[in-house]
C-alpha cells in the first residue's frame, strides 16, 4: 500500500472508482478531474463515485491542485514513498486502495489528456456495468502516431493471444472487480512493470483472463503531452519490448494453444461527438534512414548469430537498397520478432539487454518502410495495410510455436 494516504471524506465504498496516476501533474490534473467528475455526474448520477489520485509523491503541488478541484465525487489521494517513481507503482497502489471500496467498475485515466471528454467516462464505465471484464479505449489515431503498437504490440498480441484489440498500450482502461482481483493476485512483477510496462502488462493480463473484452470508441484522438523524441526512444522501446517478451514466457501455456484471432466487441458506436483534429505528424523519413544505418555494423554480428545467415544477408540487401527505394519486408520483420522472442527467453539479463538494443535499429528500419509505403494513403488505407500484416503474423504462427517448443525440448 502507499506510503501516504488521504481520505478526507472517510469513504468506505464506491460503485465507480477512477484512478489518475501522476508524477508532477499540477498543471494538468484540475482539468482532467473536472471533466471526469462531470462525466460521473452526467451519466451515473445515482451511483456513488470516487476519484483517486495515485501519485509519485509529487513536489509541484499536484496533491493540492487535485483536492482544490470542485466536484461531486469523493476524492482520495495516495502517494508512493518520496523518491519512488514509476507509473506501475501508482497503479499498484490504486489496485490496493480501490479493492477496499468494493467497486462495480474501475477506470484508469492519464492526467495529462488535454481533450478528455465526460463521454469518455461513460464509454469506459458502461460496458463494465453491463458485464465486460476489461475495456480498452479505441482513440482515433494519426497513421504515424503509434509506430510501436503498429509494428510490434498489435501484430504480436493479436497473433499470440487471439484477440484483435488495437491499442493495448494506450494507458487508459476500464475493468471490473473480477479483473481487479486478477491484477492483485497475478504473481508476475518485475522492474519493467513497475514503470511504463504497466500498460502492456494490464492489457496482456486481460487478454489471457478469459473475461469479456470490449473496445470503447472514444470519437477523437487522445491529445496529451509529447513524451520525448529520439533521445527517449531507446529506453521506451526497451521497456515495451522486454515487457512483451517477458509476458510471452509468463503466458506461454495460453498462447501456444491459440490458433487464430477473433474480433473484439465495440461500444460507444452511438458517439456523436465532433472529432478533434489530429495533431500534425512529426515524421522525418531521412532521419529514420540515418538512424537505421547508424548502428548497422555495430549489431550485425549479433543479428547473424541470433537470426541466422539467411536473415542476416537479407538485412544486408535492405541496407544496400538506399533511401529512395527503401523497403523492409513484413516477412523479414516478422521472422526477426519471432526469433528475438525465442532467443530472449534463453538469455541471461545482460544478453537480453544487448538483444533488445540491437532490435531498435531494425525497428526503425521497419518504421521507415511503413512510412514510405503509406505516405499517400488515407488513414483507412493505412489501417488495412496493418491488418494485412497482422494476418501474415497469424498465418506464420506455427513457426514461432515450433521454435518455442523446440527450444523447450533442447
Amino acid at each position: 500500500m502507499g506510503f501516504y494516504l488521504e481520505n478526507p471524506g472517510q469513504i468506505a465504498d464506491a460503485d465507480i472508482v477512477i484512478g489518475i496516476p501522476t508524477a508532477n501533474e499540477a498543471a494538468n490534473i484540475q482539468g482532467t478531474v473536472a471533466r471526469i467528475d462531470k462525466g460521473l455526474a452526467d451519466y451515473f448520477p445515482g451511483m456513488r463515485s470516487a476519484i483517486i489520485n495515485c501519485d509519485n509523491h509529487s513536489a509541484d503541488g499536484t496533491r493540492e491542485a487535485f483536492f482544490a478541484t470542485p466536484g461531486k465525487a469523493a476524492k482520495l489521494y495516495i502517494a508512493t514513498e518520496p523518491g519512488e517513481g514509476g507509473k506501475g507503482a501508482n497503479i499498484q497502489n490504486f489496485f490496493e486502495m480501490a479493492a477496499r471500496l468494493n467497486p462495480k467498475a474501475l477506470v484508469v485515466l492519464e492526467a495529462d489528456i488535454k481533450n478528455i471528454s465526460p463521454l469518455w467516462v461513460r464509454n469506459l464505465v458502461t460496458p463494465i456495468l453491463k458485464g465486460a471484464g476489461f475495456v480498452c479505449p479505441l482513440y482515433e489515431r494519426h497513421k504515424y502516431e503509434t509506430f510501436l503498437s503498429n509494428s510490434i504490440i498489435y501484430p504480436l498480441f493479436r497473433c499470440l493471444y487471439g484477440r484483435r484489440v488495437r491499442q493495448c498500450n494506450i494507458g487508459d482502461y476500464g475493468f471490473g472487480p473480477q479483473m481487479l482481483q486478477i491484477y492483485l493476485n497475478t504473481p508476475f512483477r518485475n522492474r519493467l512493470v513497475a514503470n511504463s510496462g504497466i500498460d502492456i502488462w494490464m492489457a496482456n493480463t486481460a487478454l489471457v483472463s478469459r473475461l469479456p473484452i470490449v473496445q470503447a470508441i472514444m470519437g477523437a484522438p487522445k491529445l496529451h503531452r509529447i513524451r520525448g523524441r529520439f533521445s527517449d526512444l531507446p529506453d521506451l522501446f526497451a521497456e515495451a519490448v522486454a515487457t512483451v517478451f517477458d509476458l510471452m514466457g509468463a503466458y506461454e501455456n495460453y498462447w501456444l494453444r491459440v490458433k487464430w484471432s477473433k474480433p473484439t466487441a465495440l461500444s460507444g458506436t452511438d458517439l456523436q461527438e465532433v472529432e478533434t483534429p489530429f495533431p500534425p505528424a512529426d515524421v522525418n523519413p531521412e532521419l529514420l534512414h540515418e538512424k537505421f544505418l547508424e548502428d548497422f555494423d555495430k549489431y550485425y554480428q549479433l543479428w547473424e548469430r541470433v537470426y541466422g545467415p539467411i536473415t542476416a544477408r537479407k538485412l544486408q540487401e535492405i541496407r544496400s537498397i538506399g533511401f529512395q527505394h527503401f523497403s523492409f519486408p513484413t516477412q523479414t520483420w516478422m521472422s526477426i520478432l519471432f526469433d528475438s522472442a525465442v532467443a530472449y527467453r534463453g538469455m541471461p539479463d545482460a544478453d537480453r539487454t544487448d538483444l533488445v538494443k540491437g532490435l531498435l535499429p531494425l525497428y526503425i528500419g521497419k518504421v521507415l518502410s511503413y512510412v514510405k509505403k503509406t505516405w499517400r494513403m488515407s488513414l483507412q488505407q493505412a489501417e488495412e495495410f496493418i491488418e494485412n500484416e497482422c494476418m501474415m503474423f497469424e498465418e506464420n504462427k506455427p513457426y514461432i510455436v515450433k521454435m518455442w517448443t523446440k527450444d523447450e525440448r533442447s
